[in-house]
């Protein structure tokens, strides 16, 4: 990939996480101001969209996390795709050191979680929430540092942060299904092999690709796997090469929904799931298992995870630091993988969304916070980093 292209991407992906943190504090503000019961009943407005006997009845919150989060899913579908095969994770030497860090920040994390939940089989469900990465809120940390900061480690930042979301994706495949409807599963594998079809005989137009990927996602919808997922699988069939002079069919999707997702999409997922009410909020509400593991993956989990097996692989040799990113920036980075918030959320509302008492709560106490400690940290450790190297004689 270019580095015009990174820059160009990365530029997108820091404002959009300015804007993803105050429409969150903004969420946070309605639900501990007297107009909190308007914003919970907001979330709670009955959405239906019926064709004669068939129907989807939905509160606006879940068409919010199953419905727009399944654009977010393709375009992360679509950006796995273009660089695997022919992005910055298509050259072997580019992968290693962020595919181990990503391994490590997912791990870890988890292990930590689930030391301090074994022993409670509903809050055990959430063991996967502290193994998240919002890229787009990292990146908007990072454009707070300032301009110096070394475009390799924002390159390096954004490719563990997308092999974090595949982690993500497969983990909510195999974790976080209910029920399954053999029916509904039918009528996805029959539009899948018709996708597959469209893509073996070289359609590039991509409206039949649209229209059956909305067929996708109502099938899966209905099945009990995450209707997210229906947007990973629609993206994986959309082509990469146009006919002759025409455009990628996938760049081009890829490039007029970016802006869509960045600063619509996230932003309303942020303030429909941040609304925390922090009435009698104290210590001892922290210091759950629930939050106090989500807390501590976040925090600690996370740098051990991607800083430690980053280390271990580069003494190792089995992959070597960035150019320009010293040990110090590396580690700056790993505090900055412990902001979860987005795809945190997104796994917490699977996991808890049927869960007794108030894990739900619990579970957004712990991001908001966990996320808010990585953040300082990693601003902090980053800004000290890059003041050191401007000071440095070259």
């Amino acid at each position: 990939m270019a580095i015009s292209t990174i820059q160009s991407f990365l530029k997108k992906e820091e404002a959009s996480g300015i804007i993803l943190m105050f429409a969150a504090v903004f969420a946070m503000i309605l639900a501990n101001s007297p107009w909190s019961d308007w914003y919970d009943l907001l979330l709670e407005i009955p959405v239906v969209v019926a064709v004669g006997s068939f129907e989807i009845a939905k509160p606006l919150l879940l068409w919010i996390n199953d419905g727009l989060m399944a654009l977010f899913f393709f375009l992360v579908g679509l950006e796995l795709k273009r660089e695997f095969i022919e992005g910055d994770l298509s050259q072997p030497g580019q992968v290693a050191l962020p595919a181990i860090g990503a391994v490590g920040g997912m791990l870890v994390p988890a292990l930590f979680y689930v030391a301090l939940n074994y022993d409670n089989a509903d809050a055990l469900g959430g063991w996967a929430i502290p193994t998240a990465t919002d890229i787009a809120f990292a990146l908007g940390i990072l454009a707070i540092v300032g301009s110096k900061v070394p475009l390799q480690l924002k390159v390096f930042l954004t490719s563990l942060a997308i092999f974090d979301d595949l982690g993500a994706i497969i983990i909510i495949a195999l974790f976080y299904t209910d029920q399954l409807s053999m029916l509904s599963l039918i009528v996805a594998a029959v539009v899948i092999s018709i996708l597959f079809g469209l893509n073996k005989r070289g359609v590039t137009t991509t409206s039949p690709y649209i229209f059956f990927g909305i067929v996708l996602w109502i099938a899966v919808l209905k099945s009990g796997v995450h209707a997210t997922l229906a947007g990973v699988v629609l993206a994986f069939f959309i082509p990469i090469k146009g006919k002759g002079d025409e455009p990628s069919p996938l760049k081009s999707l890829e490039h007029n929904l970016h802006s869509m997702v960045a600063f619509i999409v996230l932003p309303i997922f942020a303030f429909a799931n941040a609304g925390i009410d922090f009435a009698g909020v104290g210590l001892q509400e922290v210091a759950a298992p629930v939050p106090l593991g989500i807390i501590l993956g976040l925090v600690v989990g996370k740098q051990l995870g991607v800083f430690g097996l980053c280390f271990v692989a580069i003494k190792l040799g089995f992959a070597k630091l960035p150019a320009n990113v010293n040990w110090q920036l590396l580690y700056g980075a790993a505090l900055l993988c412990g902001v979860g918030f987005t795809m945190s959320l997104f796994i917490g509302s699977l996991a808890f969304e049927q869960g007794t008492g108030n894990l739900l709560f619990q579970d957004r106490l712990g991001i908001v916070i966990g996320s808010l400690i990585s953040g300082i940290l990693g601003f902090l450790v980053i800004k000290h980093a890059v003041a050191r190297l401007a000071h440095e004689p070259k």
